[in-house]
């Protein structure tokens, strides 16, 4: 029987799949349940990371897991895989005395604190009162589940 194969005129390809300690290329679309896009790298050069380092958010990184070069999937990623719950210990009052002066606080707009450690920690007003203002350090995605379109374009 004679081989269909021409001598020395085929490669052989190897579909490698996304694991632990690869360093992978991605594009995606970060959206909420509501359809709304928070964040997006296809304007811009992909997202590159390594698998299994810590860089990404636990829920992400299992979602690449496997995936193939040039395949593209959507994932769902609950709270607790993602930025946790909103946690109400990360809310605090603070005295309006405490704002500079030419600060007019509004509900949503970002502040950014010193910690004693010199740490910068960015906080979102929760709530403006007559005296003080209430801010909230969680993470702005807290509590959300996120849905990413993801399309692997390098792994290494």
């Amino acid at each position: 029987m004679k081989n269909s194969f021409p001598q020395n005129n085929y490669k052989i390809l190897f579909m490698s799949r996304v694991k632990k300690d690869d360093t992978v290329k991605v594009h995606y679309t970060g959206k909420l349940n509501d359809g709304q896009v928070f964040d997006s790298s296809l304007n811009r050069d992909p997202l590159e990371f390594k698998v299994g380092a810590g860089m990404m958010i636990p829920g992400f990184e299992k979602g690449v897991l496997d995936m193939e070069l040039n395949e593209k999937k959507e994932i769902s990623i609950a709270p607790e895989e993602a930025y946790g719950e909103v946690k109400k210990e990360l809310f605090q009052e603070i005295p309006k005395s405490q704002l500079p002066a030419e600060i007019k606080p509004e509900v949503g707009m970002g502040l950014a604190a010193q910690m004693p450690d010199g740490r910068e920690q960015q906080l979102r007003i929760a709530e403006v009162k007559e005296e003080s203002i209430v801010v909230d350090a969680n993470h702005p995605l807290a509590g959300k589940e996120l849905n990413f379109e993801i399309e692997v374009v390098e792994i290494n």
